[in-house]
């Protein structure tokens, strides 16, 4: 066999092309080649190509320079016939083996782990067993220096390669073949070399492998880093004794061990030991040598057996002794692990090529799957879905034909959780990449729409974005498939657009400011800058280089659209759309994720429109001049046909901003398509006809849009007999058995919205004429070219449709359809008859007489019909203000993308629904402004709205209601403080010419009081409104109504006999609160001044919000509302006047004021603040119950720390005397709680600091200064308190002179419960006996630590040993005190009273109880 390896040739055939041999074709068969190839043998034609084999050199064969030694390295195992394999098997290192390395592992940590510099050779030195090895000491030699040693002079010539091979066959306990005698390396000396009994045939292959294993070694142990002189030798005695066992055992045991130590070990270890076993088989050739002597499947116990283990039984008498045992192992294992082929539903058969080897760990998938759980469990368990997304529970047992079964965890569970989808959209196949991102989109629609809320614990939508959603949608958008971009793109949608939320905004852009919309910005969130704290303000960073800073992941925790976008999310979907060219599908998905980040921000529409080419290629593309029909209602693509989805995207992109707008119309060509799309009727439009009812609609709302900045007013004289024909047909299109009637209506309302404001812009225009007449060069904005006489025509017809509609509220089946466009025509109207209150042709006899008539024919039959006065009854129910505590439970929103919460909005109630009478009454309250605006007479006929029970019920709700503030319910909430505001201002007329309403005027002025704190960014306007001509005026009016029946003197006294008959006291300061009051109420002009100029800051949002209230569209600038940080005013408004003189003029750290005198009219504006909080204290409770009664307290301690002097001001004085006395009323003081911290401030507990520094400084000891210093004191709260008044602040007790009378609060809210607090019990006893708190200085403070310390002295309630060693010890002082007085106080006090002399009664002589613990203490006082 070596020779013929050595002689090996590969013979190439050899083609001529005498004809009697061919070239092979492609076409020819393998008998083909076969014969070919016979005939070129039979021919014996010399080959064309002889390739000789040429010796190995890494193996050590002789080549042409035999005289030449070179470096051996032979490979043992390696075999004597060359495998058949083709292609030859690549080359391996037998190095690479010992190496663990991963797919993601970085090459820079492979180095530095592989890196051998010093410092990672000293870190792994390893100290040497030294304790048998002999120490000699260096022979002496005469040089200075050892020798040098050459390589010339080594022994060996082997290479570093060659040495390292030999010293790891040492250390494997191999010796290499080159280097072993020549005997052991032939068969039959090893066949010698056994024992006689070992090299006969045996009848048990159990028994040969004892007798060999006998005389062998260890194979896994050598003994090497044990201790001691004789390792090897304490090896083999182990291995002997382990022999000996097995020798005892029969094979039965010896099967049954081996099963349990495989049943123990771990997998791991014994791969291992079995890979050691497979290094030292023999090669086939060799083994093909040895005599074969019978067969081993007849001896063998177990018969079952494969064919590799039939020859393995006569192999084993041929192999070295040291690898007996191991296959003896191998044997056993592979024996024990056929015994388990019964238990396997799949046998495997010799006919199968490579599955001759059992895996039973591969064959157990094909088990049938455990029956999941019946029972339920309180324990969470992870929630699986299917793959349309819906939650599978536990218990169901679904079929596996489903596919949602899979070799992960819990496999008897159907279903994918979030995890296995994340892996799964990173897979290599597209399928699977595809399925589980559209599995994730499934998913996040339904979380979306709240259908998890009840079942899963926490938020799906956070969870997955925490987990990183963003950035796999991201990385799968980049995908280069078609079919994972589509799946991506539909997840994105899913996450970020909420359809229900898109179409309740759309519901609602005909109401009033329905164009509107707040920003949908996550809430701002305060971070931490303390690395800024104390850098100069030129040198700390500005806001948008604090954001370029942050990475993609902190951008996009805090803020999602706003960390897409910086993920470059717009090009990337700009390319989709203009080379990838997707699928319809696709198309609108995309369009529909740009809608949703252009209502993130003004600053998110303008990068969408910055967007290179992305605008330019929407236009063009799915906004053309001209189309050709589709060929069927589903075309296989939407390129080149005009798309309701883009013209959407259009408006929202216009609603940012007049600039935005602008753009839109004059560089994108969007004025040249609008009369592509709205010169003809829907049904001419060449598309189907829902799709062009919606792009319609959506061009309609555009155009309006535009012109409530006063743009694009040409198109409307250009497009007037378009316009006037769609109004000619509104009767006929809304037609009740119409499929499509919904989306006719939607039509119908974008034109009503749209005519609106082209009456808004067109009433402006004479204001705007005379503006530039009279500007001077200075900027004012041009007139629009519409003007008056382009719109005043359409009212007529306007008019007339409205009293159509009306009449049609008693046909049942148009009643809907006419309850849905009411509203738009009122406010129409409202804009019609507002803007001619203004032009120079207006001619008031004939707007009264048209008034009249207008009121006698629509509103009231309107307001009087019956199913107004049904949508009235649902006022309450549909209330956002009144239902805060709704049973609903929203969808899941996340505060990095928030929404509008709409889900399922169609079933509840809201302002929205159908039943909802929100728009008409809000379009009734704008009609009826105007026109009693215009013609005060008829005011009158409109009490009976404001005078209906349900009316009158929902201000009562809302007088008592605290809305929340958020996304979800703020755009709401804007539309029912517009009929808020309309209801009180009509109060307002009416309330001082109809006695009937007059009587409810308390409950109007309550809701204009809490309606205030209520209005939000864009309101600003209203809160103007409401504190010009509503809270002050109206409360005037109110007062003197009210003085008829005694004033506010007489309400004052009537509290005052109430409080004397409970408590039995009076209080002389108590009686000036009604003088206080009668003052207050003619001050109240001066007082709503002096709130006018302290919101003065707020003029240029009043102005804004005026604007665009009142549709003075030319000078609004944007239609997206500010920012929702919160409300305008703030609920603590009426303290806004001296919670802003603090922070000009407070406090420092240190106690010292800011400035040295107030400035100019402080005084009068904390005067007239106090008298405002004076007069809401008595007659407005329920308005200032927004604002916590510790947060009043904190916000009336600026009286004090705001100047060393104010607080001695008279008025002052007398206002905040009168304050104390209503804040600490039985009521009020059981409901102030001063551990809750006061909004604004980190805990009350500073803020009381703040007041004993500033009381020991300029108090002089004012008994007012000293009530507000002593309420805290409290045994209610927090003992730090009373430790700093008896600590660090002590020495104010000399001063602290308020009587019980003067302080008003019951003495036993200081002494009940006794205090328990030691080292407050320590201060209490010492400022006693050192003489710092003395009963003619701080009488009321006397009484109280008396109280106290006798309470604690005295107890008789077991204590720990210190609280006894403190009693001991005060007892002891007390005993040996010198003051008889005070000795007498600590030791006879028995209750606080008072009308005696110092606040307390005494006993007349000591209790025996307490003589006797005295004297028990005294006599260990005396013996110590």
């Amino acid at each position: 066999v070596q020779q013929m390896r050595d002689n090996v040739k590969l013979t190439v055939f050899s083609w001529n092309y005498d004809g009697m041999l061919r070239r092979p074709k492609p076409t020819d068969s393998e008998a083909d080649l076969l014969r070919e190839q016979e005939k070129f043998l039979t021919s014996g034609a010399p080959s064309a190509a002889n390739v000789v084999r040429r010796p190995d050199k890494r193996r050590g064969e002789a080549g042409g320079e035999e005289g030449r030694q070179k470096d051996v390295v032979t490979i043992e195992d390696l075999p004597d016939q060359l495998p058949s394999l083709t292609p030859a098997p690549p080359k391996k290192s037998r190095f690479k083996a010992s190496r663990v390395t991963f797919e993601d592992e970085d090459a820079g940590e492979i180095l530095d782990r592989h890196d051998t510099h010093v410092s990672a050779v000293l870190s792994r030195i390893v100290e040497r067993d030294t304790s048998s090895t002999p120490i000699s000491l260096p022979a002496l030699t005469g040089m200075a220096f050892p020798k040098v040693l050459h390589r010339s002079e080594t022994s060996s010539q082997k290479s570093i390669f060659a040495r390292q091979i030999a010293a790891q066959r040492l250390k494997e306990g191999k010796t290499p073949s080159h280097c072993a005698p020549k005997a052991a390396q032939t068969p039959e000396h090893r066949e010698q070399n056994l024992r006689p009994e070992n090299s006969m045939d045996t009848d048990q292959c159990g028994a040969a492998v004892d007798q060999l294993t006998v005389g062998s070694g260890p194979s896994l142990l050598s003994g090497q880093g044990l201790g001691g002189p004789d390792s090897s030798g304490e090896t083999m005695r182990i291995h002997r004794e382990n022999q000996v066992k097995l020798q005892a055992m029969s094979q039965s045991e010896i099967l049954q061990e081996q099963r349990k130590l495989l049943s123990q070990l771990d997998p791991r270890l014994v791969d291992f030991v079995r890979s050691r076993k497979a290094q030292r088989v023999p090669s086939s050739a060799s083994v093909s040598k040895q005599p074969q002597g019978k067969s081993s499947k007849d001896n063998f116990p177990l018969e079952n057996v494969s064919r590799e283990s039939d020859s393995s039984a006569a192999a084993v008498l041929f192999q070295k002794p040291q690898e007996v045992e191991m296959e003896g192992e191998e044997e056993l294992l592979a024996s024990a692990l056929l015994c388990e082929e019964e238990d396997l539903l799949l046998k495997p058969q010799k006919e199968w090529v490579h599955m001759d080897k059992l895996e039973p760990e591969k064959l157990e998938w094909m088990r049938d799957l455990p029956s999941p759980r019946r029972k339920g469990t309180k324990k969470a368990m992870q929630a699986r879905f299917d793959f349309a997304g819906s939650l599978i529970p536990p218990t169901e047992d679904l079929p596996t034909h489903l596919g949602l079964h899979h070799h992960g965890e819990e496999p008897e569970r159907a279903g994918y959780s979030l995890q296995e989808l994340f892996l799964l959209s990173r897979s290599q196949l597209i399928q699977q990449r595809s399925l589980a991102l559209s599995t994730l989109a499934n998913i996040l629609s339904k979380a979306r729409s709240g259908e998890y809320l009840s079942v899963l614990q926490g938020s799906v939508v956070s969870t997955l974005l925490d987990a990183g959603l963003l950035f796999l949608l991201r990385f799968a958008l980049d995908d280069g498939v078609e079919g994972v971009i589509t799946a991506a793109v539909h997840a994105l949608k899913a996450l970020l657009v909420c359809p229900e939320d898109e179409e309740c905004l759309d519901c609602t852009f005909s109401w009033f400011r329905g164009l509107a919309s707040f920003p949908l910005l996550p809430s701002a969130q305060e971070e931490e800058e303390e690395e800024e704290e104390g850098l100069p303000e030129c040198m700390k960073e500005t806001a948008k280089e604090k954001e370029e800073r942050k990475s993609d992941h902190d951008v996009a925790r805090q803020d999602v659209v706003k960390g897409l976008l910086k993920m470059k999310l717009l090009p990337r979907l700009r390319y989709i759309l203009e080379v990838v060219r997707p699928s319809p599908r696709v198309v609108q998905n995309v369009l529909q994720i740009l809608t949703r980040i252009a209502r993130h921000s003004s600053s998110s529409a303008t990068q969408v429109l910055d967007c290179p080419r992305l605008m330019e290629m929407l236009v063009s593309e799915f906004l053309p001049i001209s189309w050709t029909a589709p060929s069927s209602p589903l075309p296989q693509s939407v390129y080149g046909l005009p798309l309701a989805s883009a013209m959407k995207l259009l408006r929202v992109l216009a609603t940012s901003g007049r600039h935005a707008c602008a753009r839109l119309f004059n560089s994108l060509g969007v004025r040249e398509r609008l009369p592509c799309l709205l010169s003809a009727e829907p049904s001419e439009l060449l598309l189907e006809p829902a799709e062009a009812l919606r792009i319609t609609t959506e061009a309609y709302r555009l155009w309006a849009v535009a012109a409530g900045y006063g743009q694009a007013c040409k198109l409307f004289i250009d497009l007037y007999p378009g316009l006037a024909k769609a109004l000619q047909s509104v009767h006929r299109v809304l037609v009740p058995s119409d499929p499509l009637l919904h989306l006719q209506l939607q039509r119908v309302l974008a034109l009503l919205s749209l005519l609106t404001q082209v009456t808004h812009t067109a009433g402006c225009h004479q204001e705007l004429q005379a503006g530039m007449v009279s500007s001077q060069g200075e900027e004012c904005p041009p007139p629009p070219p519409v003007s008056w006489g382009h719109v005043s025509g359409l009212q007529a017809s306007l008019l007339g449709h409205l009293k159509g509609f009306v009449k049609s509220l008693d046909h049942p089946v148009q009643k809907d359809s006419s309850v849905a466009v009411i509203p738009a025509y009122l406010a129409y109207l409202e804009a019609y008859y507002h803007q001619l209150s203004r032009q120079n042709c207006f001619k008031p006899v004939e707007t009264l007489q048209e008034l009249e008539q207008l009121t006698s024919e629509v509103v009231l039959p309107l307001l009087s019909h019956h199913v107004v006065q049904g949508l009235i009854k649902n006022l309450k129910p549909s209330s956002v203000v009144c239902n805060v505590q709704s049973s609903h439970q929203g969808p899941e929103t996340s505060p990095s993308l928030p929404g509008l919460a709409c889900p399922g909005w169609r079933d509840r109630p809201g302002l929205v629904v159908p039943s909802s009478p929100f728009p008409l009454l809000t379009g009734l309250g704008l009609l009826l402004e105007t026109i009693t605006g215009i013609h005060k007479g008829l005011s009158c006929k409109f009490t009976g709205l404001l005078l209906s029970e349900p009316v009158i019920g929902y201000l009562r709700s809302c007088s008592q209601a605290t809305p929340t503030l958020s996304h979800t319910r703020a755009w709401l909430l804007r539309h029912e403080h517009h009929l808020l505001y309309l209801l009180l201002r009509l109060a307002h007329r009416l309330v001082p010419i109809e006695p009937d309403v007059a009587k409810h005027a308390s409950l109007y002025h309550q809701v204009a009081l809490v309606l205030l704190p209520w209005l939000l960014p864009g309101s600003e306007y209203l809160g103007h409104e409401l504190l010009s001509t509503i809270i002050f005026i109206s409360l005037i009016c109110l007062l003197s109504r009210e003085g008829h029946s005694g004033g506010p003197e007489a309400v004052e006294l009537g509290e005052l006999k109430l409080q004397e008959e409970t408590q039995h006291r009076t209080s002389p300061s108590l009686h000036t609160v009604g003088a206080l009051l009668r003052e207050a109420c003619v001050q109240l002009p001066s007082i709503r001044g002096c709130f006018l100029t302290q919101l003065a800051h707020l003029e240029p949002s009043v102005l804004t919000s005026r604007d665009a209230l009142l549709g003075r569209n030319p000078w609004i600038s944007s239609h997206l509302l500010p920012e929702l940080t919160g409300p305008t005013v703030p609920s603590d408004w009426p303290f806004l006047p001296l919670v802003s003189l603090y922070e000009r003029t407070g406090v420092s750290d240190g106690g010292g004021l800011a400035v040295e005198e107030l400035p100019q009219g402080a005084l009068q504006a904390v005067t007239h603040c106090l008298q405002w909080l004076l007069l809401l204290e008595v007659w407005r409770e329920e308005a200032l119950k927004v604002i916590l009664p510790v947060a009043k307290l904190a916000r009336l301690s600026c009286v004090f720390l705001c100047s060393s002097d104010l607080f001695l001001e008279r008025p002052v004085q007398k206002l905040t005397w009168g304050l104390f006395r209503l804040l600490t009323r039985q009521s009020r003081l059981d409901s102030l709680d001063l551990n809750v911290p006061p909004p604004g401030l980190a805990s009350f507990q500073d803020l009381y600091f703040a007041l004993l520094t500033q009381y020991e400084a300029v108090s002089f000891g004012d008994r007012l200064f000293g009530c507000w210093v002593l309420l805290p004191l409290q045994r209610r709260y927090s003992a730090s308190m009373r430790l700093a008044v008896f600590g660090e602040h002590v020495g104010m007790l000399r001063s602290l002179g308020v009587t019980l009378e003067q302080l008003s609060i019951p003495i036993e809210r200081f002494t009940c419960p006794p205090e328990d607090s030691l080292p407050l019990l320590r201060l209490y006893f010492r400022s006693l006996v050192t003489g710092t708190l003395k009963p003619r200085w701080c009488p009321l403070l006397y009484v109280v630590t008396l109280s106290h310390v006798n309470s604690f002295i005295f107890s008789q309630d077991a204590a720990a040993q210190e609280v006894e060693a403190a009693r001991h010890s005060m007892l002891r002082k007390i005993y040996y005190l010198t003051d008889e007085v005070l000795r007498n106080h600590l030791l006879l006090f028995r209750l606080p009273q008072k009308h005696s002399e110092f606040g307390f009664d005494t006993y007349k002589q000591l209790p025996p109880i307490r003589e006797k613990r005295l004297e028990s203490y005294g006599a260990n006082g005396r013996r110590d």
